[in-house]
């Protein structure tokens, strides 16, 4: 979930290079009662540094900040965050008015306010090809050595050094090249960090004190979030995990011989909403730590509504930055961490599943789906009375005697389906039901049965419901057997899938850049909590599978640049299930798969590290095609001296076309020296596509090549997106680029009707 709000925002009065003001997803203001007003934590941003020595940087800060407050004490005492290493600013607690004082001095770029904004296994690496026990395993594991000793930075609410996950048996020493630390802390001692977790930092400067109490001041890990998403990306190897029996299997990272760097940032509220605080002022902290301290890729399964400065540091230093895509799906249009520097990452279902029977008295059996399992004192199923409970709101219950009773329950309306869900469980426990059987529409919602703990909680579709409620109905005395779950993996269950709550594009804050750029498994995954292992779903966990995959490449191509990587990733991604069907997207109702789903398709790691061909970007051109009309108040207001579509993208979004346009893009060839591409167009429907030349010819002498795609409307309305693409291929390789065109007559239409 994700709240906005609309705050002030101070900037000094002249342009910078890149649009990098952000505004994070806003729950509540840092706020004190001052001397002369109330103070709020402001972040102010400086551009890049004006020293190399990080000390110089910060006694730059205190310098200027004690000129506003009038000493240098005040200032020392007003910091909290120094940002010295990727780039030059700092986070201070000041009133309104210090704020734009210090907005006012020429030297500032923008002032803005601290916010608040909140997060985001065993079968998933197998169905990705990345096969550990098969005999040879991936040949992408093989090449990188299964990722040793690059460096994954993990953005979250910390770890937990126990799980066997973090075992550093059998690692070499810790890079030379680490400049990191091991922060001590509450629970957390130099012994914590080891040859896997080779460093951890936290950040609590700017979180409330409620909360900082309701946590370890450590890097330990109290919520669980950051644990898992670090054993996804590079946890060790670990035979025999499941859940109760559910998801058997090798539990380990895609990555699994990486080194891991924990920057906490995010605390547990510990409120019934089961939420986590994140201060962007300790994000911004963590990514300057993180380039200082030398991490290789930056994975952060955070929500971001506008993209901060820090992550473009951090790729303009070499790092591979990996954002969450967001859970406000399907709907459109709601995507998070859009920015053209950063891989944004969609959740995709693989191909398991955990059918639960239920026998009804008349012996008919229908299947669900659950994570249903017998406590340690039961030995069999058994029939139990079945009940139709409506919607079981308390109304729908209150003349129901549910007591000992399987009770079925319908979604009458198409709100959100955990809550529906979760007050359902809440209802029919409170009136001593035995077990649940849900029916409602085709969702991703398994882990909101979660809360059962042991007791039958059965979700089924729409049509299973009517079968079971025609069988309540037709007799006087209905009862049901629930056996519990099964796990099944294969080609019985098709995938990938594109998640329901996947957030879906286009951006509206970069609509020249297609986003998402990848999908990546992110529903019912099991990895690393704690001393156990659980299932979790979200974008949260599909984008350390991406993180963890661009250690692989890194291991592979040392030399490789972001841009080069991302390309990788995007133009080899799987676009169709392994019975050759276009891939789909849980909606509502269930569709085929886009661009705005999950950008270039699925993510296929054995294929991305022999792209044949890549897009490169010099991370200096960001800033040719972003900049910012500094306004005093307001979000940055986005010019470009090009539109966006002209960057060497894996991909080209075209949002008003209304006459005919060409891109130019750069691809260079990393495959065989001697090599002959030839193109494919797949037209978005309503557009003529043309590439000049239509055939590329590479050689030791000739390793880029430039080519131009014309772009033409052949209707003249206020369309809509379609969706085509642009394949260079020949027998070895086959290198795709999606295409997202909306044919326009008018401006700013709202496509509301």
């Amino acid at each position: 979930m994700f709240y906005h709000t609309n705050m002030d925002f101070h900037f000094s009065p002249r342009r910078f290079s890149a649009c990098i003001i952000f505004c994070l997803c806003l729950t509540i203001s840092i706020s004190i009662s001052g001397a002369y007003g109330s103070q709020k934590l402001y972040i102010v941003y400086l551009g890049e540094k004006k020293h190399e020595d990080a000390a110089l940087v910060t006694a730059s800060h205190h310098d200027m900040l004690g000129a506003i407050l009038g000493s240098k004490e005040e200032a020392l005492a007003s910091i909290t965050y120094s940002y010295k290493h990727g780039f030059s600013g700092f986070a201070a607690m000041l009133t309104d008015d210090q704020a734009q004082d210090l907005a006012d001095l020429p030297e500032v770029i923008s002032v803005i306010p601290n916010q608040h904004h909140e997060l985001m296994t065993t079968r998933s690496w197998d169905f990705l090809g990345m096969n550990l026990n098969h005999k040879p395993p991936s040949k992408l594991l093989q090449r990188s050595k299964y990722g040793e000793d690059v460096i994954i930075g993990i953005v979250d609410t910390g770890i937990w050094p126990e799980s066997r996950s973090f075992s550093d048996n059998g690692y070499g020493p810790i890079p030379s090249r680490w400049k990191g630390v091991c922060q001590l802390g509450q629970a957390w001692e130099g012994t914590n960090c080891n040859r896997k977790i080779i460093g951890a930092r936290y950040y609590a400067a700017g979180v409330d004190k409620a909360y900082q109490e309701k946590n370890y001041m450590s890097a330990r890990d109290i919520n669980g979030h950051g644990t898992h998403t670090a054993s996804i990306a590079a946890g060790a190897v670990v035979e025999g995990v499941s859940l109760h029996g559910l998801g058997v299997g090798v539990a380990r990272g895609g990555a699994p011989q990486a080194r891991l760097a924990v920057y906490k940032v995010g605390w547990d509220t510990t409120d019934a909403a089961k939420t986590v605080q994140l201060a962007s002022a300790a994000v911004l902290a963590a990514l300057d730590d993180a380039i200082h301290d030398g991490v290789d890729v930056l994975s952060l399964s955070i929500g971001v509504d506008e993209n901060s400065f820090g992550a473009l540091h951090a790729v303009q230093k070499g790092i591979t930055v990996v954002y969450a895509a967001g859970n406000s799906g399907p709907r459109p249009q709601v995507i998070f961490n859009t920015a053209p520097w950063v891989i944004t990452v969609a959740a995709s279902k693989i191909d398991r599943s955990f059918p639960t029977a239920i026998t009804l008295g008349n012996n008919q059996t229908l299947v669900g789906q659950s994570l249903y399992y017998m406590l340690k004192n039961e030995s069999t199923s058994e029939f139990k009375p079945l009940v139709h409970g409506g919607s079981c709101s308390p109304e729908a219950l209150n003349s129901t005697i549910i007591n000992g009773k399987v009770v079925l329950c319908t979604a009458e309306n198409f709100g959100p389906a955990v809550d529906m869900i979760s007050d359902a469980i809440t209802n029919i426990k409170s009136g001593g039901a035995s077990g649940l059987i849900f029916a409602l529409y085709t969702i991703d919602v398994l882990l909101s049965t979660d809360d059962c703990k042991g007791m039958a909680c059965i979700i089924v579709d729409n049509a299973i419901g009517f079968q079971a409620t025609t069988y309540i109905g037709s007799q006087s005395l209905p009862i049901v057997k629930i056996e519990p779950a099964r796990s099944i993996t294969g080609k019985q269950v098709p995938g990938p899938k594109v998640a329901f709550f996947s957030s879906r594009g286009p951006s509206t804050k970069y609509p020249t850049v297609l986003k998402p750029d990848i999908a990546a498994p992110g529903v019912n995954i099991l990895a690393a909590k704690g001393d156990a292992y659980v299932f979790n779903s979200g974008t949260s966990m599909s984008t350390p599978h991406v993180a963890g995959v661009v250690a692989l490449l890194k291991a592979v191509h040392p030399h490789w640049s972001h841009a080069a990587l991302k390309s990788a990733i995007v133009t080899t991604a799987l676009t169709k299930d392994e019975y050759g069907n276009p891939m789909l997207a849980e909606a509502l109702p269930r569709k085929v798969a886009d661009p705005f789903d999950y950008g270039g398709g699925n993510i296929n790691p054995d294929a991305a590290a022999d792209p044949g061909l890549v897009y490169d970007i010099d991370p200096m051109d960001y800033n040719k095609f972003f900049a910012c009309k500094i306004q005093k108040y307001g979000i940055c207001n986005i010019t470009t001296t090009l539109p966006a579509y002209h960057l060497n993208l894996p991909s080209i979004s075209i949002p008003e076309l209304r006459h005919p346009i060409k891109v130019r893009r750069e691809v260079a060839n990393v495959g065989k020296v001697d090599a002959v591409y030839q193109s494919d167009i797949q037209s978005p429907l309503g557009v003529k596509i043309k590439v000049e030349p239509p055939t590329l010819v590479f050689s030791a002498a000739k390793k880029v090549h430039t080519f131009k795609v014309s772009i033409t409307p052949l209707w003249k309305v206020q369309g809509d997106y379609t969706f085509g693409s642009l394949t260079w291929h020949n027998e070895h390789h086959s290198v795709r680029i999606p295409i997202a065109v909306r044919i326009t007559i008018q401006d700013f239409y709202a496509d509301v009707a």
